[in-house]
């Protein structure tokens, strides 16, 4: 809902009523991942995307069809339906969509979901996608000490915020499945929790040229970009842009006092580009220590043998040592920083979906592989 919100936001204010799909479940190769959304605005503008482009003239006149009556519909869209090369879903995969009419009258909590996801502040919307028929479409609005909204009982409401508050921890999106009343092993309730954390980190270590480049990119894939160097004369703004923010400190001390605040979390990338051993290795030994999504460091093979051997002296494992990517990035015979840079992001891609980072012409099976949304 994220790309859409603005769009959403204007016409929920001015008391219009807009048709809202949303990708609620993923199987097989599906090219947008659940959370995503698409608008059928009142003058008739369409917003957003689902599908990439495969089901998006179906799901316009499905949109129009739900503002008129009021009734929200779950959709699926697949290669096992007959309809499904009709719609133009020829990739192989299956959709799942939940389409409800949104306005002031039937969503109105959405103000305050809206200024929470516009001022970062953690927040999940809770949709019942499967119930009875006056569950659902109904909304619960879930903050970490607080809450709007109901789901059809006092009980249902106090399981979903429970479970909810703990995906909402990690930046899980995803369904929920309960009894008719909440009970956690029964099935026949089902609700669609999307997450809206912060934006994940991007640490980049060592203000060089290639660190202008890592951050750029990193910006580009919505990362929350961090450039941190001990050297004042090179850790500057004017140097580094696009960052959100540049840091004149020791990396190591840097990063322990954002573990120390809680600052990082398993989402956080970190990009050491320094290939200085007396800056990477008290950082890598910090960083190897901790949960994190990926850990990089630049240098030649020599360079990578060398610090392997130092973090080995101060006591890291095999275990712990085999978490680093060294030499960094993916080969794809980048010389440029923008090239390298590009080698970095595309393997920070690939260890987070488990891309095998060969050429796709080279592989078989789905291309788009989101992963499958039932959580319980």
């Amino acid at each position: 809902m994220r790309e859409v919100l603005a769009d959403l936001l204007r016409w929920w204010s001015a008391g219009e009523t807009v048709g809202l799909a949303t990708v609620t479940g993923t199987f097989r190769s599906a090219p947008r991942p659940p959370g995503a959304a698409m608008l059928v605005g009142p003058d008739g503008t369409a917003v957003g995307s689902v599908s990439g482009g495969c089901v998006e003239g179906a799901v316009y006149e499905l949109a129009q069809s739900v503002v008129i009556s009021g009734t929200p519909v779950p959709q699926r869209y697949g290669v096992s339906d007959d309809d499904a090369f009709t719609v133009g879903l020829t990739c192989g995969g299956i959709i799942d969509l939940f389409v409800e009419p949104v306005s002031q009258t039937s969503f109105p909590q959405f103000g305050e979901l809206a200024a929470s996801i516009a001022a970062d502040e953690p927040v999940a919307l809770v949709t019942v996608v499967v119930g009875r028929a006056d569950q659902l479409g109904r909304h619960l609005v879930v903050w970490e000490d607080r809450s709007v909204g109901d789901l059809g009982s006092e009980r249902i409401d106090d399981a979903v915020r429970d479970d909810v508050r703990g995906l909402l921890a990690h930046g899980k999106t995803g369904t929920l499945t309960y009894g008719p009343d909440g009970e956690r092993r029964g099935e026949g309730l089902q609700v669609f929790v999307a997450s809206f954390a912060p934006a994940p980190r991007m640490l980049v270590f060592g203000a060089i040229d290639f660190a202008a480049a890592v951050a750029r990119m990193g910006v580009f894939l919505g990362y929350r970009v961090t450039v941190c160097d001990a050297r004042p004369v090179f850790a500057t703004a004017k140097r580094f842009p696009d960052a959100h923010e540049v840091v004149v400190d020791w990396p190591h001390r840097y990063l322990q006092a954002q573990l120390d605040a809680g600052a990082i979390d398993p989402r956080t990338v970190i990009c050491v580009l320094t290939h200085d051993p007396k800056f990477d290795v008290p950082v890598l030994q910090l960083a190897l220590r901790h949960p994190v999504a990926y850990v990089g460091a630049m240098g030649s093979r020599t360079t990578h043998h060398d610090r392997l051997e130092r973090l080995r002296e101060v006591g890291l494992t095999d275990e712990e040592l085999a978490r680093l990517s060294s030499p960094i990035g993916l080969d794809l015979g980048a010389r440029t920083p923008e090239e390298t840079a590009v080698s970095i992001a595309a393997e920070i891609v690939a260890k987070q979906w488990d891309g095998g980072g060969r050429r796709l012409s080279e592989t078989v099976g789905a291309i788009h592989r989101h992963p499958v949304a039932e959580l319980h």
